[in-house]
């Protein structure tokens, strides 16, 4: 299999009070003034947007229609113990309509195809919840 680039995200990103990360292309633009949690709220937004794609694919790789509410909401805590920092998350993901079991796979499998998903896995301690 060859590989395919099918995206390059480009961002730059300045700090003190004026800090700020912006995006090539001008679609990000957001103020970082310091101090701030952006870092984890952004992971948040970015991990969440990439797994309601891959529980998309997922469905349509099962041919099960989606509802319009699908919904993700992403919690990312910063921690840190005896001066070591790491990462915990829980994705909640809402899918009403959809029989829960099947719901769980969707989820499951989503993991699977998710790059940021594969990209923690084994790294952060990560909670999927289905509310």
């Amino acid at each position: 299999m060859t590989e395919k680039l099918l995206f390059t995200g480009k961002t730059h990103n300045t700090n003190g009070r004026e800090g700020a990360a912006r995006s090539s292309d001008g679609k990000l633009d957001i103020k970082l003034p310091q101090p701030h949690p952006a870092a984890e709220q952004l992971f948040g937004a970015a991990w969440s947007a990439c797994y309601m794609g891959a529980i998309e694919l997922a469905a349509s790789q099962r041919n099960i229609k989606l509802p319009a509410g699908l919904a993700v909401d992403a919690e990312i805590d910063l921690n840190v113990d005896d001066g070591s920092f790491f990462l915990r998350a829980r994705l909640d993901v809402s899918a009403p309509g959809i029989d829960p079991a099947v719901a769980r796979e969707l989820l499951d499998a989503a993991h699977g195809i998710c790059p940021y998903s594969k990209a923690v896995h084994g790294n952060i301690d990560v909670a999927t919840n289905l509310i």
